[in-house]
């Protein structure tokens, strides 16, 4: 229950004449195929967004676990982009953005084409996209790994895409960041208490590790070692990692990339247009 996608949508390629909305539908055909462990709760595309709810069983087979994604765009300020969603249920009277305990974060995107590296399993979705100049841009959602027994920490999900809530923001917007350097407003996991909270991520928020490019991890020997992306709050909590998803050096690296360990593929994805040593990571092609 476990699979990758490396391909590119475009204007053409799929049902639709925007890209972003092509995006969505192969999002929704490649994790719903039979065996992978994903449900479709809601995939409506009548009217000027798209909304797609899906449901997941997890690892265990016996979980539920909800997330979704959706499209928004403005032709007047030239902006195609997807959200994606974190939720603790479905109400089929709710609107895809009011479901229960619903947390989401727009991820720009194109209306042209999108090249995209998709990996998912039966807990979490993951998609790296590159587009216009080109650009990188990321998401996650579904459950992390906790550092707990599942009767101490019974749903531990994460959000993370790149814009506070679906900004009306383009992909050649500066300011936006990869979720997983943490400790920001679009990237946010369901504490054991229920509430959404901004986590802090190692390595990156650790400002000895990541203080700049003149100190920071690089390789050994021409060998890349992958460092889990793990949530925490200072002095308090040490809350588990993400699954699939590891900071890697960019020293001498470069994106796109690929790298193989004990034989398991990782894609090196960096931040918007960023290139400097802490603004690489590696996704696990499952």
């Amino acid at each position: 229950m476990a699979g990758h996608d490396i391909g590119y949508v475009t204007n053409t390629s799929g049902g639709w004449l925007w890209a972003h909305r092509n995006m969505l539908e192969q999002i929704e055909a490649l994790v719903t195929a039979a065996g992978q462990g994903w449900t479709t709760l809601l995939y409506d595309t009548s009217g000027t967004n798209h909304y797609l709810i899906l449901k997941g069983e997890g690892l265990t087979g016996a979980e539920e676990i909800y997330v979704g994604f959706m499209t928004y765009e403005s032709a007047a300020a030239d902006y195609y982009n997807l959200s994606a969603m974190c939720c603790t249920g479905y109400v089929a009277e709710n609107t895809w953005a009011t479901q229960p305990n619903a947390f989401y974060s727009g991820v720009p995107a194109n209306n042209n084409r999108i090249d995209y590296w998709l990996s998912w399993n039966a807990q979490r979705i993951v998609l790296a996209m590159k587009v216009d100049t080109p650009v990188y841009e990321s998401c996650y959602v579904g459950k992390f790994l906790p550092y707990a027994r599942p009767t101490q920490f019974p749903y531990p999900i994460v959000c993370g895409g790149m814009l506070s809530g679906n900004a009306a923001t383009r992909s050649s917007d500066m300011t936006q960041s990869m979720p997983y350097k943490g400790n920001r407003a679009n990237f946010k996991m369901r504490t054991i208490q229920g509430t959404w909270y901004q986590a802090y991520t190692y390595p990156w928020s650790n400002t000895t590790v990541m203080a700049g490019s003149s100190i920071s991890l690089r390789d050994t020997g021409g060998y890349y070692h992958l460092t889990p992306v793990e949530l925490y709050t200072p002095s308090e909590n040490l809350w588990g990692a993400l699954d699939g998803i590891f900071h890697i050096t960019g020293f001498n690296n470069a994106v796109e990339n690929t790298i193989e360990i004990d034989g398991t593929t990782y894609v090196i994805i960096q931040d918007v247009y960023r290139t400097g040593f802490p603004d690489y990571y590696a996704m696990r092609l499952d």
